[in-house]
């Protein structure tokens, strides 16, 4: 507001009605200036924003509340006496002007303000001014220089200048003075403003203190229908759901009371005549006015109801693909079909569905083939896996619950046959009063072939599946169906060569002359999680002519069915060859041969011709194999030793700590080139010998050295029974594993008796055939087996007549006995014995003939001296019946 001067008085001149307006101008500003100063009573009344209401008679006495226009219009007024000095200067001129009024009084304000050019021209319009005119009109003024003699700014003022008189009669005037540059600013703002309000595409309000709009735009008009002055007077309840509406009004109080702005508020209701929900997000800020008195709250709304269905689409998008992400990183960790399955479940439950199942075909779990195509929706299945994330419910969303790994089958016509014939995903709708909502049946497809049926549903209030949903599930299943595919034909390969390698190793318990026999064999397996693939362990019990033993543990370096064939190969070579009776270092050499020939196309030959032409190894196609190899006697209790690389023997004397025999380790077979060892030991009645592999004694945790003095001390008690030996140490050594197979071979030593043992020298005469059947007979007697004199006297007869006629040195006799009866024949001739057959009209040629149809088996070796005939006969309460000699005689002719 403006201030008057009090000392001015009203001039008698024509113009009057001017001054009178001056006069009640000067009222006014004095009012205004002590309601300026002043609180208010609550004397005159005020309206909304800040107009007061007050009769009209009274207008007059009416103060204008702080954010008037006054606060924004920069007014000030001075008077100048008669002299053309000026006499009084207001506040706000001292504001305008920035001059002090002890500086200010007495200047004149041509000089002062007026440019020097335009000096004249004021100088005329003061004379005529204090000659009693009034004027108004623009003038551009100078501040007056500072005094440390900086020029002052230029200005632009609209003047209006009053005449008056002084208390002595004298003419002065009384100048208000309106800075031009202000008003043109805020014509500006206030054009933009109206600009900005009128035709922003947002929805604009501006709300009272009594959170009633007090005005709104076009684009809030244009959604809400009607004009912008249709919504003068409403509240947020008359735009919103009662419960949004009372968020929002808290929020505006909170924002009218506090100051503090409110950023990005979403705001959720519907449109008039549409169901549709939509979503804003508005901005709140308290609006002030000139003086810094609340008048309001600016509200600008912005509609973000397709950003949020987007941001909904984004965000399910990533969901989707943070499972599928999940998915690859925990589905398909195991080689195992049910694991597999609870994967599955545990990435869906509860971050996709709140219920869960797995169905396999039954079929394709035992083993069954099933060709590429649709499967038969009603065949029988398993529930392998369910998973719920609503404790103790049962799933029930498509019939009646199925217990876990219960074998079941859908109806034909139901969905859940249908999804599976067709190998298509279907939805079906929850049951009336149910707990689930709806059930996304998804069928498991892998390389074509349907495997199962996985279902997923949500319980009611749950959002529903929706296209994405089954899009969803569908990868999901997949993905799972390929895992659990590979898993089957993991375990099918994996029970084929299993049931290979067991076919491949002695059947049920080996039985031995003169040993106690007892053997383990753990295949790989998967308990620690890692895939299982079977191994190239093996072991086999070889009974000899002449009551002796081979006993043999190997193991062929590599895993699955490449390493059980090729264990298999060498297992029959070394039956093959031990059957030749040829010493054990022989075996091995022979073997070695063999293992280089199983990797090259043509067999040994080509492989010798091969390692005689320099080239690079093919290392996929080398078979590599440790063994150890030993042939026991049981009448002399002597066990010789031959080592391919294996790890050695252990053995325990009774009353002695357990040692490993020190049998040189050799060439692994396969590598060839040297020599093998033997070693011949004596083994002390009631010894334990031991025979292993490297899986017994050797893992990741657990290295060599430390594991074959666990299984060194586990040796403890070698009159244990051997079964119990065997359990005692798989159950102490790290047996878990997991790693490689485990096979243990156990033998106690029970040699021959002294008197089942039979054994005579004979001179090289004729006369020593009699003899021999006289020993035998007497033997045989002696051991109460009278039904196999005589079969035995013929035999006897044959064989050393034979050696009397085509061997040479000293002949040997020896009968053993056991469970069964062996005679040998010894002398020192080289010749071996060749079975032929006799024509009819040869006098001879029919005695190897005889021998083979009377005995139950015959043969020969070469011993260290010459070389052995002999043959082996069933004891009487065997079950092998003995041959009548009469009819065997008969049957050669």
């Amino acid at each position: 507001m403006s201030e008057i001067p009090a000392k001015a008085t009203e001039s008698e001149d024509p113009s009057d009605g001017a001054r009178a307006r001056a006069g009640g101008a000067r009222a006014a500003g004095a009012l205004a200036a002590d309601a300026a100063h002043t609180p208010d009573d609550g004397a005159l009344a005020e309206g909304p924003g800040g107009e007061g209401e007050v009769p009209a008679g009274d207008a007059m006495w009416q103060s204008s509340p702080p954010g008037s226009i006054y606060d924004y219009i920069k007014v000030a007024s001075f008077s100048i006496g008669a002299d053309g000095l000026v006499d009084q200067w207001s506040l706000r001129a001292e504001q305008i002007f920035g001059i002090p009024a002890d500086r200010a009084v007495g200047m004149d304000p041509i000089d002062a303000f007026v440019d020097p050019d335009l000096r004249a021209r004021g100088q005329r319009k003061m004379a005529e001014i204090l000659d009693g005119r009034e004027w108004t009109g623009v003038v551009p003024f100078r501040m007056p220089d500072t005094e440390d003699g900086r020029r002052g700014e230029d200005g632009l003022a609209e003047v209006y200048v009053m005449p008056t008189r002084t208390k002595d009669g004298e003419k002065a005037a009384v100048c208000i003075v309106v800075d031009v540059r202000t008003l043109r600013s805020i014509e500006t703002d206030l054009a933009a403003s109206q600009a900005i309000f009128g035709q922003s595409p947002f929805g604009f309000l501006l709300i009272d203190p009594d959170l009633r709009v007090r005005r709104a735009n076009q684009r809030f008009a244009s959604l809400f229908g009607g004009s912008p002055d249709d919504h003068r007077g409403h509240g947020v309840h008359d735009y919103l759901p009662r419960g949004e509406a009372e968020r929002v009004a808290a929020t505006l109080r909170r924002v009218l009371e506090t100051g503090d702005s409110v950023t990005d508020m979403h705001v959720t209701g519907f449109l008039p005549g549409s169901d549709e929900r939509r979503h804003w997000s508005v901005n709140l800020y308290r609006v002030h006015s000139g003086s810094g008195r609340p008048i309001g709250i600016a509200w600008l709304g912005i509609d973000i109801t397709a950003r949020r269905a987007a941001a909904r689409e984004a965000a399910a998008a990533r969901r989707n693909l943070a499972l599928l992400n999940e998915a690859g990183a925990r589905i398909g960790n195991s080689l195992d079909l049910e694991t597999t399955a609870r994967e599955l479940l545990d990435v869906v439950v509860p971050g996709f569905c709140d219920l869960a199942t797995v169905d396999l075909y039954q079929g394709l779990l035992a083993g069954d083939e099933t060709p590429p195509g649709l499967a038969d929706g009603s065949a029988e299945l398993r529930r392998v896996a369910f998973a719920s994330a609503v404790s103790d419910v049962p799933f029930a969303g498509t019939g009646a619950p199925v217990a876990l790994g219960a074998v079941h089958h859908y109806p034909f016509n139901s969905h859940c046959a249908d999804a599976l014939r067709a190998a298509r995903p279907q939805i079906i709708p929850g049951e009336e009063g149910g707990l689930v909502q709806s059930t996304l049946a998804i069928p498991m497809v892998a390389h074509d072939t349907v495997v199962g049926l996985a279902q997923f549903s949500r319980t009611k209030g749950s959002e529903p599946f929706g296209d994405r949903d089954r899009d969803l599930a569908v990868e999901l299943a997949a993905r799972a169906a390929v895992c659990i595919d590979n898993a089957r034909l993991y375990r099918r390969e994996h029970e084929r060569a299993l049931i290979l390698q067991r076919s491949l190793l002695p059947p049920g318990d080996p039985v031995a002359s003169g040993l106690d026999i007892a053997c383990r064999y753990l295949p790989g397996n998967a308990s620690t999680g890692r895939p299982s693939e079977v191994g190239g362990d093996w072991f086999d019990v070889i009974e000899l002519p002449g009551h002796r033993t081979a006993l043999v543990v190997g193991d062929v370096m590599g895993r699955g069915l490449r390493a059980a064939v090729a264990m298999g190969e060498l297992r029959t070579a070394v039956r093959t060859l031990a059957l030749l009776d040829l010493e054990p270092a022989e075996v091995l050499s022979a073997l070695d041969e063999i293992a280089r020939g199983l990797g090259t196309p043509g067999g040994v030959q080509q492989a010798t011709r091969a390692a005689r032409r320099p080239r690079e190894a093919d290392l996929s196609e080398v078979y590599l194999a440790t063994c150890v190899y030993a042939v026991y006697d049981s009448v002399t209790r002597r066990c010789t030793f031959a080592n391919a690389g294996h790890l050695p023997p252990v053995l325990v004397e009774p009353g002695e700590a357990a040692l490993m025999l020190d049998v040189p380790p050799g060439m692994p077979l396969g590598v060839g080139g040297e020599p093998f060892e033997e070693v011949e030991v004596e083994l002390p009645e009631g010894a334990l010998l031991a025979l292993y592999t490297d899986g017994l004694v050797e893992s990741r945790d657990h290295p060599l050295d430390e594991g074959l003095q666990a299984f060194v001390g586990a040796l403890t008690d070698p009159s244990s029974p051997l079964e119990d030996v065997c359990d005692h140490v798989l159950h102490t050594l790290d047996t878990h594993h997991g790693e490689d197979d485990i096979a243990l071979l156990m033998a106690r030593v029970q040699g021959l008796p002294a008197e089942s043992v039979g054994d005579w020298t004979l001179p090289r005469e004729p006369r020593s055939v009699g003899r021999a059947r006289e020993y035998a007979r007497g033997q045989l007697l002696s051991w109460d087996m009278e039904p196999l004199v005589d079969t035995t006297e013929l035999l006897v007869s044959e064989l050393v007549t034979n050696a009397l006629r085509y061997g040479e040195g000293e002949i040997r006799l020896r009968l053993l006995l056991d469970r069964t009866l062996v005679c040998e024949v010894w002398d020192a001739g080289l010749v071996q014995p060749r079975r032929r057959r006799a024509r009819d009209t040869d006098e001879g040629g029919r005695g190897l003939q005889l021998v083979g149809l009377l005995s139950a088996a015959w043969g020969s070796r070469r011993t260290p001296r010459g070389k052995t005939v002999w043959f082996e006969l069933p004891l009487p309460d065997g079950e092998t019946g003995l041959t009548d000699p009469a009819e065997a005689l008969l049957s050669l002719f």
